[in-house]
């Protein structure tokens, strides 16, 4: 069975930095891409950042600069650098994943950024 297991995220001060991690287990594929959705209080999901298997990337016009997009293959691990943290990042952000045609999503971590 296919897993994703979100890490790292907590309660920091504004303009801090967070790293999360996310680990797929029981799969030996990698997956075709990897990445990073958040959802704020009383709002929609949306589009953190994303990374294929050939190592492409994207991100929300509004994160780019201040976030990062990483993956580690031979552990089937993505992970987001997120730097000068403001409330407005404040949320639970997801890993997801796509391998071959389905979709997988983590439970969720919680991000929240005190000003």
């Amino acid at each position: 069975q296919v897993q994703l297991m979100e890490s790292g995220g907590g309660l920091v001060q504004a303009g801090a930095s967070l790293r999360l991690s996310c680990a797929a287990s029981g799969s030996v594929f990698v997956f075709n891409v990897m990445g990073w959705y958040r959802q704020a209080p009383g709002k929609q999901r949306e589009l953190v950042a994303t990374m294929t298997k050939e190592g492409s990337t994207n991100y929300a016009d509004s994160l780019k600069g201040r976030f990062t997009i990483s993956r580690d293959y031979a552990k089937n691990t993505v992970y987001l650098q997120m730097n000068s943290l403001t409330p407005e990042d404040t949320g639970v952000y997801f890993c997801a994943g796509t391998l071959v045609v389905r979709d997988y999503w983590g439970q969720g971590t919680q991000v929240t950024v005190s000003s």
